[in-house]
């Protein structure tokens, strides 16, 4: 289903011969092979700007300057703090080795002064550039209603969410793949409620402030304060970082309506991409304003975040950031003349694939039901409510959350 789901990032670029190799007559050129490691051979070239190696099916360039600067003797990388020893802007811009071979599945690399450099050919296969392009940074499932219920990811319960490594392990992963998870059995409280989410990560504290309960009083400048339905959308995208992850729990309702909407916004616009990529490569380049003006007698912000609406890897186009907010968009004063009308075909195009209704996910929030949403990837909205309905909650860093990811063992 991740192939399937997620085409372009996972298709591997084909190995191609580097232009250098062509021409017999460079200068500086020196071939060597030796047998690398028992799953094959290892070629390398030294050719004048870099060393060009050859292992497993792909040809690699590396710098010379990189590769100093990129050294893990004891002399140029702290191994005990994972931090560069070696000051960069002393590495001489010319600087090439005097010798290099390849022995026991290890690059080694004399340069003048004595130095030795040396790199397992595994690393220079992880870290190359074109290893990179090949790789997705994050694997994701993309979904709609009807692949994501038929996944059946089952929800984390809150005993067991506290106590077991386990189960968070078992919980980020699923929330990394889809982009959204619950724990269930919380007890209807602020405090149960922030405990579960500092499982995960730190809160991050803004002009909501650092844990939040509201319900439809109006109480602040913005639409959510209401009984209003809410059209599909990403929080903060007026921030210039716009907040990573949201923490949903209702702890009251007394009256009907008020059914929580999630869609997969990476889903709708990898549809974009495949139908016109000429659209979704303008709503990943021009970049546009969001805006929040508040002025009211206990608060007072304006703030103001600029991107695109679509945020891409540029070495392997992979999307990591969707800012999509219809209610917060700010006067579009960033586009030339030439390009806004193309900007509206695409951002229409996005839009409908938002709105179709087999994209849409209907969930009902009750007490104790916890929602972990990835807001730089699914868009939650809601339908209109009556009655009492009180939702606490807090927005999570992004980084903290991922670094909890990875300290599992787990790809973020």
């Amino acid at each position: 289903m991740l192939a399937a789901s997620f085409p372009m990032l996972l298709k591997k670029a084909q190995p191609q011969l580097l232009p250098g190799f062509r021409n017999s007559a460079l200068p500086r050129r020196h071939v060597t092979q030796v047998r690398a490691c028992a799953a094959g051979s290892a070629t390398f070239q030294s050719v004048d700007d870099c060393l060009v190696l050859h292992y497993r099916g792909t040809p690699m360039r590396f710098n010379y300057v990189w590769l100093r600067d990129h050294c893990r003797s004891p002399s140029s990388y702290n191994s005990q703090t994972n931090q560069r020893n070696v000051d960069t802007a002393s590495v001489d811009l010319n600087i090439r080795p005097e010798n290099a071979t390849v022995q026991g599945g290890q690059l080694i690399l004399t340069w003048p002064g004595g130095h030795v450099s040396e790199f397992s050919l595994s690393w220079l296969v992880e870290n190359s550039y074109e290893g990179q392009k090949q790789r997705t940074v994050q694997p994701r499932v993309l979904w709609n209603s009807e692949i994501y219920k038929n996944a059946n990811i089952p929800s984390a319960k809150w005993d067991t969410f506290i106590s077991s490594n386990d189960e968070v392990k078992s919980f980020l992963q699923n929330y990394l793949l889809y982009g959204i998870a619950f724990v269930d059995d919380v007890p209807a409280t602020v405090e149960a409620t922030e405990a579960v989410a500092q499982r995960v990560g730190l809160i991050r504290e803004t002009t909501y402030g650092k844990m939040w309960c509201f319900t439809s009083d109006f109480s602040r400048g913005d639409t959510a304060y209401s009984q209003l339905a809410l059209d599909r959308h990403t929080d903060t995208s007026y921030f210039q970082e716009p907040c990573g992850v949201q923490v949903f729990h209702c702890l009251k309702h007394e009256g009907t309506g008020g059914q929580t909407l999630l869609v997969d916004g990476f889903y709708a616009a990898e549809k974009v991409r495949e139908q016109s990529p000429d659209n979704f490569e303008l709503l990943a380049r021009v970049p546009i304003r969001h805006e929040y003006i508040e002025n009211s007698d206990h608060h007072q912000n304006h703030m103001t975040g600029i991107g695109p609406l679509l945020s891409v890897y540029p070495w392997n186009n992979e999307m990591y950031l969707i800012r999509y907010n219809n209610y917060d968009r700010s006067v579009i004063n960033t586009i030339p003349h030439d390009l806004i009308q193309q900007w509206y075909l695409a951002h229409r195009e996005l839009t409908t694939e938002l709105r179709r209704p087999e994209n849409e996910l209907w969930v009902k929030l009750t007490p104790g039901k916890v929602l972990f949403i990835d807001n730089w990837r699914v868009m939650h909205g809601r339908e209109a409510f009556t009655g009492l309905r009180q939702l606490c909650g807090c927005y999570l860093t992004r980084d903290d959350v991922l670094s909890s990811a990875r300290c599992f063992g787990l790809l973020a």
